[in-house]
Formats: structure tokens, sequence, C-alpha cells
């Protein structure tokens, strides 16, 4: 799954953005999912006295409301993208506004200095209002989503890689970076998304068929320990593929 956000103030032209490339994406078959985040701490879509409200606030820890045409699940906390991800599984997912994600970025803005606030060496493309005053920033492209929509999402497939970890480099580094580290590195050519030594890993952890990223140290505990066990075994022969698969008792 290939993720990216798009980020800018109100009115910069980020939902605009975001539709187009939504729109050209579908075009070339992907499939599309997108996150958008709400910059308003009084927002809520379960209205108060409503009767998911209600189960809400008499402790379910998760409430789904069913309609005929949609279904809404309402975690009553805030999740992490980490989490929200989980659930998707499209080729790629567009998130609007979300800024705590390591991913690729295009900003949208109406001047240079809007720029400058959100600019680092994750940004691949500028968009927005800006498009009318300049072609390029720094050596970045400004690229117009309803004049040019080709040409951005055709740099999206080039840049947009799959999603990386986010382990801080304390915890993994094994490729000599930190995850943000690697993810600029790829978007400026000078590292490949096949640097990440979790995406070269011998064991494969799934919990309900989703995978769990592990860092190096985690999958040689778990991979010691089942081989350990396993090579005790009748049948077992070495270099050859194991599957565990565990399940409620």
């Amino acid at each position: 799954m290939k993720v990216f956000t798009v980020c800018g103030i109100t009115q910069s032209g980020k939902t605009t953005t975001i539709e187009n490339i939504i729109r050209e994406l579908k075009k070339r078959r992907y499939s599309v999912g997108s996150v958008k985040e709400i910059h308003f701490e009084a927002f809520a879509i379960d209205e108060k006295g409503s009767n998911t409200d209600r189960h809400r606030r008499a402790g379910s820890e998760l409430v789904t409301a069913r309609g005929y045409y949609e279904t809404d699940v309402l975690f009553p906390t805030r999740i992490s993208i980490e989490e929200i991800l989980r659930f998707y599984h499209q080729d790629y997912v567009v998130l609007e506004g979300v800024t705590d994600s390591n991913v690729p970025k295009i900003i949208t803005a109406h001047t240079i200095e809007e720029i400058e606030e959100r600019l680092d060496g994750r940004v691949f493309a500028i968009s927005g209002r800006i498009v009318n005053e300049i072609q390029e920033y720094k050596g970045i492209p400004v690229i117009s989503t309803i004049d040019e929509v080709t040409k951005l999402v055709d740099l999206i497939e080039e840049k947009v890689y799959e999603k990386l970890p986010e382990f801080p480099k304390e915890c993994c580094g094994a490729c000599g970076y930190d995850c943000i580290e690697l993810g600029i590195k790829i978007l400026k050519g000078e590292a490949k998304r096949e640097d990440c030594i979790i995406s070269q890993e011998a064991i494969e952890l799934l919990i309900d068929d989703k995978t769990i990223p592990m860092v190096p140290f985690v999958q040689n505990i778990l991979y010691n320990a089942v081989t350990a066990v396993v090579k005790e075994l009748e049948g077992y022969k070495k270099g050859h593929k194991i599957t565990v698969k565990i399940g409620e008792k």
C-alpha cells in the first residue's frame, strides 16, 4: 500500500487537489482510499444524545452504526494513522491534513511563507493556489491539478513508495537510518524501498491477516524461538518454510 499526504492551510486547495488526484488514480485503475484530518476540537460525527452516543457513554468500547447505504465504526478515542491504515487495503491511500505520519508529502499553499512553514525533506510536490505564482520552489515542482493533473499523478507514481514503518532509530536503524531519514533518501533517489530491513524479514507475523512490522531484534527472538522448537520435531528440514497458525483456545 502506497500512502502520501496533502497538507496546507484552509482554502489553500487541499481538497480540490485530492479530488483531482483521486479521479486520475481511478482512471489509471488503481484502488484508492483516503483519510481526512479534522482540525476542530469539538468535531464529532456522533450527535450528543443519539442512540450510538448513549451506547458509547454507557461504556461500549467500539460502536457501529449500520444504515442501508453506509456503515460507520465509531472509536471513542483518537487512534493513530498506523492503526487506521490497518483497515485499508487499497493501492493508494491519500491523507488530507495529516502531518504526524512518515509518508511523502504534497504541500498546497497561497504563498511562499506557507510553503516554508511545511517544507521538509519529504515534500516532493507543491500545488494549490500558489500554482498561479511560481512553477517550482527550491527544486520542487509546482503543479496544478486543474491543468496538469496527469503530470502530478505521474510524479506520484514515480515517487510514492510502499508505506515504511514508523520505528525510531534506537529501535531499529538496521538500514543505517531512522524511518524518516530512509523515506527522504528514497524520495531523493539515494536509497530504495527495499533497503528497509523490515521488508527483507525471514519471518512474518500476521494478526487477523494484517502484517505486524517487527524490528530485527524482535524478528530474531521470534525466529529463534520457533525454529528451536520445530527443529526437534520429526519432519523438520533446515531451510524449509515453517508455518505456524495460532487461534483462540
